[in-house]
């Protein structure tokens, strides 16, 4: 395969294949010469000119262009690659390597010569059997049924974000005897962070507010502090517009404060904030915040929501905006 494309959201996974990948080209091709590029400010000829020069000390070479939906957005640059994929080196293997991508002709004319491979997180069933595996065989730590499912309601089913709590518990339980070093529901709690719930609430909390200014900041904080999954964060917003939505919807109807939060499923805290806030905006802006929320997640996945961390920070600053008017 002298071509491939791997992208998705499942970064845990295109490392993995690009690390087989190369293991792959090394076991062909003897010596390998590997150069990288940052798709955000890499110029194509010099992409390009990599890629057809001889190498002097390996027989291939091997070049990974990081960020490849800012490197192909560039003038020129898709035509250019379409016209290299008809007819790519062989003494090189060219990677492009991305979390969003939009297909087009660039990968029917990959697939002719390489593969085009799309990395997405699994499901919670197959997350699950992976982490009962992993956790053994890469971290020496054993880890039960009722145990890994814990694990998964507090950070996801993302392959890198699991792999990490996993190295964590392997370090903590590291001088224990090699029989004992089995993970609990008690130590997921006392070592992982907030469940999906208990983040996706802070997020909620922070945009009902009314206060724009503390809705980017829980946003930047989530994701530059914490490392929070961007889907995290853009599922919290649907499903807040959601609720809002349709308590606006049902108190617009005459429908009394109790029967909507049943309706709704709105508990505890959550309850006097987001019935407030519906309140406000009335059924018509809530229906246009829920539209823009679902339109904002299918961008997310098709690669057309920009710079997503900024993107997710002007949608919450014109959210918390609406709620206080």
């Amino acid at each position: 395969m002298r071509f491939v494309i791997l992208h998705g959201k499942d970064g845990f996974t295109i490392g993995e294949r690009l690390r087989r990948f190369e293991a792959q080209l090394k076991e062909t091709h003897g010596e390998l010469s590997r150069f990288d590029f940052d798709g955000a400010g890499a110029r194509l000829v010099d992409v390009l000119d990599e890629l057809r020069t001889f190498g002097l000390l390996a027989t291939h070479k091997l070049v990974v262009v990081d960020k490849a939906e800012q490197f192909v957005s560039g003038e020129g640059v898709r035509a250019a690659l379409e016209r290299y994929a008809e007819n790519p080196m062989q003494e090189a293997t060219l990677v492009l390597r991305s979390e969003g991508w939009r297909p087009g002709n660039l990968d029917k004319l990959v697939a002719a010569v390489g593969t085009v491979l799309k990395c997405e997180p699994p499901d919670e069933a197959t997350a699950a059997l992976w982490c009962a595996k992993r956790a053994e065989k890469a971290h020496g730590v054993s880890i039960d049924d009722r145990t890994v499912a814990a694990l998964i309601e507090r950070v996801g089913s993302d392959l890198a974000r699991l792999d990490s709590e996993l190295a964590k518990f392997g370090a903590y339980l590291a001088t224990e005897p090699e029989g004992a070093r089995r993970v609990t529901p008690e130590l997921v709690v006392k070592l992982t962070g907030q469940s999906r719930e208990e983040a996706a609430w802070e997020i909620q909390s922070a945009v009902l507010s009314g206060k724009p200014i503390e809705a980017i900041r829980m946003v930047r904080g989530l994701v530059e502090v914490s490392q929070a999954p961007e889907q995290l964060i853009l599922w919290s917003l649907v499903d807040l517009a959601r609720k809002l939505h349709d308590a606006s919807r049902m108190l617009g109807d005459g429908a009394d404060e109790p029967a909507v939060a049943r309706q709704v499923k709105l508990w505890g805290p959550s309850q006097g904030p987001t019935l407030r806030a519906a309140r406000r905006l009335g059924p018509a802006r809530a229906a246009r915040l829920f539209d823009d929320a679902i339109d904002l997640d299918r961008r997310s996945k098709s690669g057309l929501a920009g710079d997503l961390p900024r993107t997710l920070e002007g949608f919450v600053a014109r959210v918390a905006a609406e709620c206080a008017r």
